[in-house]
């Protein structure tokens, strides 16, 4: 792979990336880490890599790993941020052409509120970025190349659902905790559900009943719409055949300590297995699963998205009927 092709590949990367010349001055710096450090317009193109590095034993380092010609892993490396912030990153150095290649890996912010499953989540999002790229530059390929109107309809959903979770992964990595609130037409996010069970290989029968008179509330759209996305799945991995989705509006409603006076209450009813009775009382605890191949995090994240909008996820099965029923307060939208 030619230099162009190479940097035209890794500008779509999420994982930061510098290439240095023989001199130890920037080459060229990709989106991804431009972004993290807050440079803005301002381009560092040209300059030494202590400006970037903020740490003359680091510097060091680099040239050491330039002059033996061996590559060499950093662990917890402090990087000054425009803004001021000193911002950690684990950064691996390798020779590149005539000069060096680094690539950065941001660490999580410690957060002294930060939940187990908070935890586990920003580590998983730091994993999943580098794959997310890969993918949605996979689809545009396959966008621009295929012929039939269908096709590249479905590469566009796979790059749209890529932006999203790349969205939703730098919001757990930045510690940007609090939801982005806007409003939202929760039957938007239902069809848009559809359309992405449909794509699935075997997408299960889909029903509606929605209650046209819901009003818009305030959440977080990417959010809410990852937390109907796992319950989805979670009733097709339980063998759902068939799937309901349906909207209510609740009045008088106590959500843990609070009494709502309007509630939106969204049901995803499946006819699947069922849940087993011994993981119904832990069924939203990180890391349970009824699944040999489960990973338990689909619907403790749902649960943790939910209470994050003030709401509540709640669960009722039995073989061949679970339904799902997620509860968010209306009356933000209209104080």
């Amino acid at each position: 792979m030619n230099e162009l092709a190479w940097r035209t590949w890794a500008e779509q990367m999420a994982t930061g990336l510098v290439l240095v010349d023989a001199e130890l001055r920037l080459r060229w710096v990709n989106p991804a880490l431009t972004e993290w450090l807050e440079l803005g317009l301002r381009s560092p193109l040209g300059q030494p890599l202590g400006v970037l590095l903020g740490d003359d034993g680091a510097v060091a380092q680099a040239a050491r790993v330039l002059t033996e010609q061996r590559p060499a892993q950093w662990r917890g490396v402090s990087l000054p941020a425009a803004s001021g912030r000193q911002l950690s990153a684990d950064i691996a150095v390798q020779p590149f052409d005539d000069g060096l290649l680094l690539e950065v890996h941001a660490l999580a912010e410690p957060v002294e509120s930060s939940s187990p499953l908070s935890a586990t989540l920003r580590g998983f999002a730091h994993e999943v970025k580098n794959p997310l790229a890969g993918l949605r530059g996979a689809a545009q390929l396959l966008q621009r190349r295929v012929d039939s109107d269908d096709l590249r309809a479905l590469a566009g959903l796979i790059i749209d659902e890529a932006d999203r979770l790349g969205v939703l992964a730098n919001r757990l990595l930045h510690h940007d905790g609090a939801p982005q609130l806007g409003p939202v037409n929760i039957h938007r996010l239902l069809e848009r559900l559809c359309d992405l069970l449909q794509a699935e290989p075997a997408p299960p029968r889909l029903c509606h009943d929605y209650d046209p008179s819901v009003p818009d509330l305030m959440g977080d759209a990417d959010r809410l719409q990852q937390l109907l996305l796992n319950l989805a799945r979670n009733a097709m991995e339980a063998g759902a055949h068939t799937l309901t989705l349906r909207t209510r509006i609740e009045h008088g409603l106590r959500v843990g300590e609070r009494m709502l006076r309007m509630a939106l209450r969204v049901d995803v009813i499946d006819d699947g297995a069922g849940v087993p009775a011994a993981l119904r009382d832990s069924l939203f605890q990180p890391l349970v699963s009824g699944r040999a191949d489960g990973t338990g995090l689909g619907l403790a994240l749902s649960r943790e998205i939910a209470h994050e909008h003030g709401g509540e996820l709640r669960c009722a099965s039995r073989p061949g009927h679970t339904v799902f029923s997620l509860y968010l307060p209306l009356e933000r939208a209209h104080d």
